[in-house]
């Protein structure tokens, strides 16, 4: 299986399945002499874990991070920083009623035809629990660039919307409830929605918006790797995602470029940020805000007709341990993968200033 890697110069590549021993990763072009903040890792995966409130999936998994090399006295050593998560709480079990049969809008059917064989425990591979391992790359990221802020949020659940644009929020409440929401009246209407869907045996999707403030002018590398072409990529490889727009995004198209236009101040800056801090595919010091969308979790505690590997229809229900709405716990997902986004081209900055 190809496409394990993430990055350039900062690059990670993970390995581990749901229900497998253990998940992991391997980050190579960590500079040297980082002091790292072990605390601030463990609680990004803390914020990702199972199991952390009852609107997520029971699972129950410490998530500790095992450092293997890299890392001398707390510091970084420039060599390859190797870690594994172990798996403590596996229910393979769950899975046995699914050995047979490929759930609707799962990777169950294309990884069987795609490579004759798929561990069809909790997904194996294609299971959202390998983003702990991005979790972890992505905090050690931030300590790369530690001015950087980057704040994710969600901002829908179903119909449910933040009204309020970013600057009007407190991103330190996002904390405060489990839907991480930073609005704290519609974040108690999210919640007591997905709880209601859960009730049913429903799933229900929703929007992540990442603010990324502080960003130094200079980040990107047109043609191809303009900086928000790689912030998409990132976020869409995330399990789940369905959609990624920035700055003004799909209702940019609805404008006429006299309405659109970011004019500028004298120092540089602009009046508005309709480009979301990016032009030309180079971040221009303003900040960038992007939103990205969130299908609902496939597996439902309902009855749904599903393909056999016999290419038989049957009536199959979900079984097992699942989020009604992955949202709450992907937020640090979106964070760290913006953080590896940025410090791959903070780093490939650096190499023209020398």
């Amino acid at each position: 299986m190809a496409g394990n890697s993430y990055g350039t110069l900062f690059k990670i590549t993970t390995f581990g399945e749901s229900h497998g021993e253990a998940l992991g990763g391997i980050i190579e072009g960590c500079p040297p002499g980082l002091a790292l903040d072990f605390g601030a890792i463990q609680a990004e995966m803390q914020r990702r874990k199972p199991g952390q409130s009852a609107i997520v999936t029971q699972r129950k998994e410490a998530d500790e991070v095992q450092f293997l090399s890299g890392i001398f006295e707390g510091k970084t050593t420039g060599t390859p920083i190797g870690f594994i998560i172990p798996n403590t709480n596996q229910k393979s079990d769950d899975y046995s009623h699914i050995k047979d049969n490929y759930r609707p809008s799962h990777a169950d059917y294309v990884y069987e035809k795609k490579y004759g064989i798929r561990d069809y425990r909790g997904g194996g591979r294609s299971s959202a629990r390998e983003t702990a391992s991005r979790v972890v790359a992505g905090a050690i990221a931030k300590q790369v660039l530690p001015t950087v802020k980057i704040n994710a949020f969600v901002s829908s659940v179903g119909d449910i919307f933040i009204d309020k644009p970013y600057q009007d929020l407190d991103f330190s409440l996002t904390e405060s409830n489990p839907v991480r929401c930073p609005d704290k009246a519609t974040a108690a209407k999210m919640e007591e929605h997905i709880k209601e869907i859960r009730k049913s045996g429903d799933t229900v999707g929703g929007t992540i918006t990442c603010v990324i403030q502080n960003v130094p002018i200079g980040l990107g590398e047109p043609v191809f790797d303009k900086l928000h072409a790689e912030l998409g990529k990132a976020m869409l490889s995330i399990n789940a995602v369905k959609g990624f727009e920035y700055g003004s995004g799909f209702c940019g198209a609805r404008m006429k470029g006299s309405e659109h236009n970011d004019l500028f101040n004298e120092d540089g800056t602009t009046k508005t940020n309709l480009s979301g801090g990016i032009q030309g595919g180079i971040s221009n010091g303003m900040d960038i805000y992007f939103r990205v969308a969130f299908k609902p979790v496939a597996t439902l505690m309902q009855k749904q007709a599903v393909l056999t590997n016999q290419n038989t229809i049957v009536e199959l229900q979900g079984k097992g341990r699942h989020d009604p709405c992955v949202v709450p716990r992907a937020v640090p997902i979106v964070e760290a993968m913006a953080a590896l986004v940025l410090t791959d081209f903070y780093l490939l900055n650096k190499t023209y200033q020398k």
